[in-house]
């Protein structure tokens, strides 16, 4: 076989008079500009290693501060206050050293630990300027002259040309809220949804705790914030993911979609080969740190922790808890194709494939013909079903042999992709089109996508794309991130023939793609055809629908002088109490990554003004004027909520830590009890859009994507997610699940765009009748004029 010939890179035959060495000048070449490119890697990942330990000073300032240094030793001004002396004067082997050399040493070393003081100094001054956050809490639009003269300090220390983790050491800790104010603001959110006897016993159990075991609980915490650079974040992956053993599909996992209008080309290979390619230059630019951290108001920077494990990473099954396992400098890829798995290597002669070449892998893998083995069609099912069955059948069947073998390449992959065989996408001529993209990309057929992978590319025959990203790695917005590098890369930077292949000449003397080969005994077989079963038995309770609320989007809300997510989480309120007749605990899921190693918080929508409004919006004796008052009231009510969480006062992740500090110290609580069973009927999360400003969407309207979703959180309750796209598009997805009666997508769709439109009409009579008013008064002051 020719790929076999040429991954020998010597051959020898042994003669009476010696020995025939016969080497391959290709593969030594190879092997030559293989090493180079790892030499030179490692030598860019030292240097920005450098550049971001020392910021936001630079290594040039060094060489400043010595030569400073220096010259004071011919202008005899000591500015160390004697201190160069006292080091020139204790320099071990200064017996062997000139006057002159001890001189210069001891004013490098001086030099070196000023210079080092001054970095430090400069670090906590910017934790200290970004430990402010009253700019988030003006109004939009308008800003405070504390607020400029703080954003310039904060400009001034944050240096210039900064890499993706030059901020993390002056990024500030995530605070502690006091007990009395989580308290607090618990029973205010509770209220509108209890009734007078229910909130009076939830008070007791909340005052009972405030006054006896909350003090020793949050001495822990505070404990723990001291030397943890995240009183919550590592609790939060461990209890609310790793140590889940339900299936992570559909209850854990997440989709994003691919451009909703657009499909650079219709050939699945080509489509497959450049977003690789694009992903593998987003994980270079990664793994050297180069990407440019992410700034609110373009100077304010946000934690960039959970970037580090986006790729070569895997969620490892275990009996009581899984592990996140991340490795680096991973070099291939496995892809999954009609029940067939194929390793395919990422790099040749020390560099990326070329997305030309990428498509060729791609397209033989696509022609290849053979059938899958005994038990690995529906393999990867075990990644779908509960997680000890997973991990009980990892260590017996997967723990050597040809097993272990191909496991270990799946495992350690740079990331998994599908190459599926159905066509999935938006379409306008089919109503339901959206809906069937998204279940596709959640679950798929349960046993074609490795939902342990950190995310799965998917590829469609119709050339359209997707991700299927586990959770406990990282957020939402992280994969978007990487998700919107990539579409404007394939789009705007690489580009396709007229034919729709990937651009670039086609090296067809590399290797073909290699089967993994697996050795799946009957038992095993069973193991697996009882994980599919469990895993398709969530698949088709799961009930989705899309919706492209296009009637206006943010332009229009932001003219109406309201926040665009507060805006769309009351009309969410409005939707939900005409869908179920009452109002229900709603989670809205806001980031706290303005902190070190921060990951997200928790806004509860569902609040007294809230309730107020949509009774009001339900009143037919309501005047337009009173609901309009009331839904500003709302608005801003949801708005400083959203800021509290943000800045680190919001209520469940400090309630959770407290819970989790009392499970160790074994102290029972019944209000943490309660307060974290409670279910959350109603969960929802705005996916960012633009984060990179990659596309001017003005300029490319069409270029927009179709955000992404999850499954539904309780099993009688709906999952929203939403993006606004541009200034007149708003998409929704959501999710339900058959089995409850109580619940349509569907028909909550039709709600969410009904409550959106009565929400606006409010805006339009009072635009309309200041028209009328505006008129009149017009009128009468030209009437004054004729007169």
């Amino acid at each position: 076989m020719a790929e076999a010939h040429q991954a020998v890179g010597f051959q020898f035959t042994v003669r009476p008079d010696g020995v025939d060495l016969k080497l391959s000048q290709e593969v030594i070449k190879n092997i030559y500009l293989s090493s180079v490119t790892a030499w030179k890697k490692k030598a860019i990942q030292l240097k920005n290693g450098v550049l971001a330990g020392v910021y936001p000073a630079s290594p040039s300032s060094w060489l400043i501060v010595v030569i400073v240094m220096m010259s004071s030793l011919y202008t005899r001004i000591d500015p160390s206050l004697g201190m160069i002396h006292t080091i020139k004067d204790n320099l071990p082997l200064r017996d062997y050293m000139s006057v002159q050399t001890r001189a210069v040493l001891s004013s490098i070393l001086f030099a070196t630990g000023l210079w080092l003081f001054l970095i430090y100094l400069l670090r906590y001054t910017l934790k200290a300027l970004l430990s402010y956050h009253g700019w988030i809490f003006e109004s939009h639009g308008k800003m405070s002259t504390s607020t400029k003269l703080w954003l310039s300090l904060v400009k001034m220390f944050s240096g210039r040309r900064p890499l993706l983790y030059s901020f993390q050491a002056s990024l500030p800790r995530l605070p502690v809220p006091s007990v009395e104010d989580t308290i607090h603001r618990y029973l205010e959110s509770v209220r509108p949804l209890l009734d007078t006897e229910q909130y009076n016993q939830m008070e007791i159990l909340a005052n009972e705790f405030k006054d006896s075991k909350a003090a020793r609980l949050q001495r822990y915490l505070i404990l723990k914030s001291w030397w943890a650079t995240n009183y919550v974040s590592d609790w939060w992956e461990e209890y609310i993911y790793l140590r889940g053993r339900s299936p992570i599909m559909v209850n854990s996992n997440f989709y994003i979609m691919d451009l909703l209008y657009v499909t650079p080309t219709h050939r699945q290979a080509a489509r497959a080969g450049n977003m690789v390619h694009a992903m593998l230059q987003y994980r270079r630019k990664l793994e050297r740190g180069e990407h440019a951290p992410l700034r609110a108001l373009g100077t304010v920077p946000m934690c960039s922790t959970q970037m580090e494990r986006m790729f070569n990473t895997t969620r490892i099954p275990g009996i009581e808890t899984d592990i996140v396992q991340h490795l680096t400098d991973r070099k291939h890829l496995v892809v999954y194709h009609k029940g067939r798995f194929f390793q395919v290597w990422l790099y040749t002669g020390g560099r990326h494939l070329l997305p030309s070449e990428l498509e060729m892998q791609f397209q033989r893998i696509l022609n290849d013909t053979s059938e899958p083995q005994p038990g690995e069609l529906k393999l990867a099912s075990l990644t779908a079903g509960n997680r000890v069955p997973w991990a009980q059948t990892r260590v017996k069947y997967f723990g050597q042999g040809a097993n272990k073998v191909s496991l270990d390449a799946v495992e350690s992959a740079a990331f998994f992709l599908t190459l599926d065989d159905e066509p999935q996408g938006y379409d306008p001529a089919k109503k339901r089109s959206l809906d069937s993209y998204a279940k596709s990309l959640l679950h798929g057929k349960c046993y074609d996508r490795w939902f342990d992978k950190s995310f799965t590319l998917i590829s469609y025959p119709n050339g359209k794309m997707g991700i299927s990203a586990e959770h406990s790695w990282a957020d939402a917005p992280i994969v978007g991130h990487m998700w919107e590098y990539v579409l404007s890369t394939d789009c705007f930077h690489l580009g396709y023939t007229e034919e729709g292949h990937c651009k670039g000449d086609v090296n067809k003397n590399l290797p073909y793609p290699t089967r993994l080969q697996w050795k799946i005994p009957k038992e095993c077989q069973d193991s697996i055809e009882a994980s599919y079963i469990l895993a398709k038995q969530i698949a088709d309770d799961v009930d989705f629908h899309g919706c492209l609320f296009s009637e206006f989007g943010k332009g229009l809300i932001k003219k109406c002088r309201t926040s665009p997510d507060a805006f769309i989480q009351l009309a969410l309120q409005l939707a939900q109490f005409r869908d179920q007749g009452v109002f229900c605990l709603t989670y809205e899921s806001s980031m706290t990554r303005m902190f070190r190693d921060g990951r997200t918080e928790t806004v509860r929508s569902c609040t007294s003004e809230a309730v107020a409004f949509v009774r009001a919006m339900e009143d037919p004796g309501a005047t337009n004027a009173h609901r309009l008052a009331l839904f500003r009231t709302a608005a801003n009510k949801h708005q400083n909520m959203y800021r509290l969480a943000m800045t680190g006062s919001g209520i469940d992740r400090h309630l959770f830590c407290l819970y989790i500090v009392s499970k160790y110290l074994g102290v029972d609580s019944p209000f943490l009890e309660k307060v974290l069973s409670e279910p959350w009927k109603l969960s929802t999360s705005q996916t960012p859009q633009q984060q990179l400003n990659l596309v001017d969407i003005n300029k490319f309207p069409r270029y927009v994507g179709a955000g992404g979703g999850f499954g539904p959180v309780a099993d009688d309750g709906y999952g929203v997610s939403y993006i606004i796209v541009g200034e007149n598009l708003i998409t929704f997805h959501i999710s339900s699940k058959f089995s409850s009666p109580d619940t349509d997508s569907y028909r909550f769709g039709q709600h969410i765009w009904k409550a959106m439109l009565d929400i606006q009409t409010l805006f339009k009579l009072e635009n309309d009748k200041r028209m009328v008013e505006y008129s009149k008064h017009v009128q009468l002051e030209n009437g004054k004029k004729h007169i």
